[in-house]
């Protein structure tokens, strides 16, 4: 199990080359080039976030993207959940069915402990902090 997704590192490596480039706008074809993600993937990834309020989308042969929100307002935990929803790390699940030792299951105590954890590291890690990390 992946803590981060590909699409959540996707969009994380496209919004630090963003911020690192400090660019009105930015088109989907740079993007791709320089960071090496896949144009379909990119421009679907960079959709999402113009849906959910991060980027400004720019039509026409000068379109492209820029920032609608403040890359320090932009943290990891708040693209995770645009990307992978709720993040867990055990299912709980034996051949499909909800594990009948899930009430009183040690493991799973600790392992929700553990992303109770990870997320109140990532809560505070934002696009701009990763620029000086």
């Amino acid at each position: 199990m992946n803590l981060i997704t590909r699409d959540t590192d996707y969009a994380i490596r496209a919004l630090l080359y963003m911020a690192k480039e400090n660019k009105k706008i930015i088109t989907v074809s740079e993007m791709a080039k320089k960071t090496k993600i896949p144009y379909p993937f990119l421009r679907k990834i960079l959709q999402t976030l113009h849906k959910n309020g991060i980027l400004c989308s720019y039509k026409g042969s000068k379109g492209g993207f820029s920032f609608r929100a403040n890359p320090e307002d932009i943290f990891i935990l708040e693209l995770i959940r645009i990307f992978q929803g709720r993040l867990k790390i055990n299912k709980c699940f034996l051949k499909k069915k909800i594990c009948p030792e899930i009430s009183t299951c040690k493991l799973k105590n600790i392992l929700d402990s553990i992303i109770e954890d990870a997320l109140l590291k990532l809560k505070y890690v934002s696009i701009k902090s990763l620029l000086n990390y």
